[in-house]
């Protein structure tokens, strides 16, 4: 599933990166989401390879992908 694509592409991009799944995170009307910590970047609609690659992306560049960016109109 998603989970297994995004390690293997965390691995394969080289980013230092603790992987952990976790339960419901209260936006469900958004999700499938993702968290990125310490920079508190919330992700929504997770839910395609394409999604992830521009996520992981914008990850390496030091730049949250805006197209997926939950922000705090939503």
């Amino acid at each position: 599933g998603f989970l297994q694509y995004i390690e293997e592409e965390v691995l394969d991009r080289d980013l230092d990166c603790l992987i952990t799944a976790t339960t419901c995170l209260k936006q469900c009307d958004l999700g499938p989401i993702m968290v990125i910590q310490p920079e508190n970047w919330w992700f929504k609609g997770v839910d395609s390879e394409e999604a992830i690659d521009a996520i992981l992306d914008g990850l390496a560049e030091g730049e949250p992908a805006a197209d997926y960016l939950i922000t705090n109109k939503e």
